[in-house]
């Protein structure tokens, strides 16, 4: 193989054939996504000629990101084996190696049915903590030819997921072996990419990105915030301006504006936000259309793109009609989006101005649910959030463009 392999890599790609379930477990670019795919091709060769093969994941999108786009790396495996790797995206089947392999995405437990009547002989699974327990089940089930295989790959999760609960932690009653990897397993690392890749991550997800363990979400989400170090009177010229609003009609309705400052900082830079239940009336969609503009008008702002609550389809739409530029659906990605605004408060790239009293309020009370943790789930306590995830709304669909600054600042 072109690239160098570790000691822990080609021992877990020699192990790997003694069991029938084998998990590669660790931080992100530690390696054990090569060291799996590696394992993963000789399989085919050796798979028995009776079976499908199965190439399984969150959706068809990520299995071809994931797997299919680095078989077809010849700088990874060498131009003689992606020569034999044959996929059309959006296909449900590849070619590889000579064998036809069938792609499954599994994004919720109705994928579980795609699996009725299956007869497997060798399975990879991708980000195994992101697909139902009940597909997991049915797959291993599917694997009954003598000598059927299964091999998977995953980021730490909580440590009541249930991958963690009754397969890893039950290695030595089972017929799997585990391999844990950290980024100094990973060869072909620079000192200096580990250390910009290190700064990308903080709190909940360094420790499972970075330091590969399965911790439980606990306690405050931002637990980086200090309202000394990110709370601000005074804010420098705005070069950049996104809206992001969290709709509410019994709710509150929030709307952050968020900027890129001359010095290369985010700035939450003001707030427009209106409680129902606090002001005894609710609002229609033309009144908070209305209002929202004349926010803006007053500010003498118009951000460049307006990031919408999904949920909020005929909010979208009223923006729309009253001609408000630039509406879209924000990213909704919950866990990935409160990474992405945590990221950004504790590298120091991220300042709240003080007129922002709602988003200010809720910051240091956002917290993780212990009821979801229990059950082995990431998801915060959903109470008093409305400009916190009108900022996420903002932050996340606009990450790609600001994302560079992201480095630890005094």
């Amino acid at each position: 193989m072109p690239l160098p392999l570790s000691d822990k890599q080609l021992h877990s790609i020699r192990a790997s054939f003694d069991a029938r379930i084998s998990i590669w477990h660790g931080s992100v670019r530690s390696g054990k996504t090569i060291a799996s795919l590696i394992a993963f091709l000789i399989s085919i060769r050796r798979a028995p000629a009776t079976g499908l093969i199965l190439l399984c994941g969150r959706s068809l999108q990520t299995i071809e990101r994931n797997i299919l786009e680095p078989l077809q790396d010849p700088d990874l495996f060498g131009a003689e084996v992606t020569a034999e790797v044959r996929h059309t995206r959006g296909a449900t089947t590849a070619s590889i190696l000579g064998r036809t392999v069938h792609l499954i995405g599994a994004s919720d437990a109705r994928a579980e049915g795609r699996l009725r009547g299956a007869t497997a002989c060798l399975a990879y699974t991708d980000e195994a903590t992101l697909v139902p327990e009940g597909f997991w089940t049915q797959l291993l089930a599917r694997l009954s030819v003598p000598g059927a295989r299964l091999l998977a790959t995953t980021n730490p999760d909580g440590p009541q997921h249930w991958l963690k609960r009754a397969y890893l932690d039950r290695e030595a009653e089972l017929d799997l072996l585990g391999f844990h990897f950290g980024l100094a397993d990973n060869p072909s690392l620079s000192p200096a990419y580990v250390a910009a890749l290190s700064a990308e991550y903080s709190g909940l997800w360094r420790r499972r990105m970075i330091d590969g363990s399965w911790v439980i979400a606990e306690g405050a989400i931002y637990d980086c915030y200090d309202e000394q170090r990110h709370v601000v009177d005074e804010m420098p010229e705005m070069r950049r301006h996104w809206l992001g609003i969290d709709y509410g009609t019994t709710a509150p309705f929030s709307a952050i504006l968020l900027g890129l400052g001359d010095d290369d900082r985010l700035y939450a830079v003001a707030e427009w936000r209106y409680d129902s239940r606090t002001r005894r009336r609710q609002m229609t969609d033309a009144q908070y259309s209305a209002a929202v503009r004349a926010w803006l008008d007053e500010l003498d702002i118009r951000p460049e793109w307006t990031f919408v609550d999904p949920s909020a389809a005929s909010f979208s739409t009223q923006l729309w009609t009253d001609g408000h530029p630039g509406v879209t659906r924000a990213d909704n990605s919950v866990l990935d989006g409160i990474r992405t605004v945590s990221n950004a408060l504790d590298a120091g790239l991220l300042r709240i101005h003080r007129s922002c009293e709602g988003l200010l309020a809720e910051l240091p009370d956002y917290s993780w649910s212990e009821q979801a943790a229990a059950r082995g789930e990431d998801r915060p306590n959903k109470v008093d959030d409305h400009s916190a995830d009108a900022l996420r709304y903002a932050m996340h669909s606009t990450a790609h463009e600001w994302r560079h600054l992201l480095m630890p600042r005094p």
